[in-house]
């Protein structure tokens, strides 16, 4: 790249980093946000601090971030903010190359104001960090494919980072590698393979090691799997699931382009064949991912997964968009006129539009965490009160337990792991694994509210609520949402023993209400 096209591609990664820290969060947005920031004090991932895989070289680096600004949510923000500014280079960069000056600037612009990409740059979570070695492996991939295979080394050490810091990144690029590497010689296709290998095991094994071995490794990471995404694979679901996932990952990708994806009805149809060989490269760069999200798993509150597609999706937008912008008879000015609309389009649907990932919901949230700690603290001192979290991405136990951290705070409802039925409990930023809930020197609890936006927390609120004897709880209205709190006397109504957990009569977080009548049966069973 000449060094004028080096300052352009350096004035869009100065707008990212501004926009990015201007619109930043201030607290732990989301439930593995503070996992992360947990993992910062004490990496165990059987505790989810942070939860499995374990996110090892995502936590190391936060941790060292942090030693600088002592902040968790502001060390693992500028992770965010500082790849963003580097995918939009690698963006640039390989827009110049495939396509032309024009499409680079136009993909770079697509990632500015991409809603998704927005957002993900302002929060404390991987996603964003993962485009970017997305980006990498691919620019580098790339280099490879064109016959650099000197690049073969660096871009498996490349591909091993970035398996560090969100290990789904290693299996789903691992295909571009090994496609891109198939002309490299025999001896490098080893070296780098090793390389690959050698680089992985470095922080594996020091990420064992800090989990306590491979044995409770693999249990933290099976039963995680059997809580969470192995209900709903292709295998063990119904094909419907798999039809709402393809229509959830198309939800997404708009939500990631905004106005930019109507750039693809604007395409020439007579494709220039000069492409095809980038088109083979961005099918096998994309393909695992979307085949993974699609059949595997994939929610919506999980939308950051598909920025690993953020980069290609941004090459070939802003080659539509330019060849768009270089045809018809429109007037330039009138051109200019629709791409500032549609990035205005875009910036309002990141700063309000009524989703989880928008710079509205993050204040909101921030507003509503502060309301309810700030209340929890004149219900209930730490002395006599414990606090019953549920396993919410949003004002969870997690958010109970980090900034009430001196209070003792136990997940609601109790989990099956490997090792049989458990309960996460936290206190002083700490977290520990245990089989029963002690109360010991407290007189009450307190339900740790749920986010007032969503009618089914409320719904699910009120469930647990009948399980409790309504002449025992007391209920205030403090702000916008209601304190449950209850005598520990009762605890073992929510925390049935282990005869009880075994038939499943406990309610899951979100169920169809259940049987009043079960209230009566834990109270015999507590007896």
């Amino acid at each position: 790249m000449d060094f004028r096209r080096f300052t352009e591609s350096l004035y869009f990664a100065l707008a990212v980093a501004l926009s990015r820290f201007a619109f930043r969060s201030r607290a732990l947005y989301d439930l593995d946000s503070v996992n992360f920031a947990l993992g910062m004090m004490r990496f165990d991932p059987r505790a989810h601090q942070p939860h499995p895989p374990g996110y090892f070289l995502y936590v190391m680096l936060g941790r060292l971030v942090n030693s600088f600004v002592h902040d968790a949510n502001l060390a693992l923000v500028l992770l965010s903010i500082a790849a963003g500014c580097g995918t939009v280079v690698l963006v640039y960069q390989l827009a110049l190359e495939w396509f032309g000056l024009g499409e680079a600037r136009f993909a770079g612009l697509i990632f500015l104001f991409s809603p998704l990409g927005w957002f993900h740059g302002t929060v404390a979570l991987t996603y964003g960090v993962e485009a970017f070695f997305s980006a990498l492996v691919g620019y580098l991939c790339w280099q490879m494919e064109e016959g650099d295979f000197a690049l073969i080394v660096p871009t498996g050490i490349v591909l091993g980072l970035a398996g560090g810091v969100r290990p789904s990144s290693l299996v789903l690029l691992a295909p571009v590698f090994f496609y891109s590497a198939r002309r490299a010689p025999w001896k490098s296709m080893v070296i780098g393979t090793v390389a690959l290998g050698g680089t992985v095991l470095a922080w594996f094994a020091p990420m064992v090691r800090a989990s306590g071995g491979i044995v409770v490794y693999h249990d933290a990471l099976l039963s995680l799997w059997h809580l969470v995404p192995g209900r709903e694979t292709v295998f063990n679901s119904s094909p419907a699931t798999s039809i709402a996932r393809t229509f959830t990952v198309a939800l997404i990708l708009l939500l990631m382009f905004g106005t930019a994806s109507v750039a693809l009805a604007a395409t020439s149809r007579n494709r220039d064949p000069g492409t095809t060989k980038q088109s083979r490269f961005t099918v096998v760069w994309v393909s695992p991912a979307l085949c993974f999200y699609v059949f595997i798993f994939l929610k919506f509150v999980n939308s950051g997964y598909l920025l690993l597609l953020m980069a290609p999706g941004c090459l070939w937008l802003g080659r539509s968009l330019a060849e768009w912008f270089r045809a018809g008879k429109t007037s330039r000015p009138l051109k200019v006129a629709i791409i500032a609309a549609g990035a205005s389009v875009n910036t309002a649907i990141y700063l309000a539009a009524p989703f989880y990932c928008s710079y509205r919901s993050v204040r909101r949230f921030e507003g509503e965490l502060s309301e309810v700690v700030t209340a929890t603290r004149r219900i209930g001192s730490p002395a006599d009160t414990l606090i019953i979290g549920f396993d919410s991405h949003f004002l969870g136990y997690r958010h109970a337990g980090f900034y009430l951290s001196d209070y003792r705070t136990v997940q609601y409802p109790q989990v099956t792991l490997m090792e049989g039925t458990r309960t996460f409990t936290m206190q002083n930023g700490d977290t520990s694994v245990v089989e029963g809930v002690s109360a010991a020197g407290l007189r009450q609890f307190l339900l740790f509210p749920l986010p007032n936006w969503d009618p089914a927390d409320s719904a699910y609120l009120e469930t647990v609520e009948k399980l409790l004897p309504p002449n025992h709880i007391r209920v205030l209205h403090i702000g916008n949402h209601d304190y449950i709190s209850g005598p520990v006397t009762d605890l073992p109504l929510l925390f049935p023993p282990a005869e009880a957990m075994a038939k499943g009569v406990y309610p899951p977080l979100h169920p169809d209400p259940p049987d009043v009548n079960r209230r009566e049966h834990f109270a015999s069973l507590a007896r």
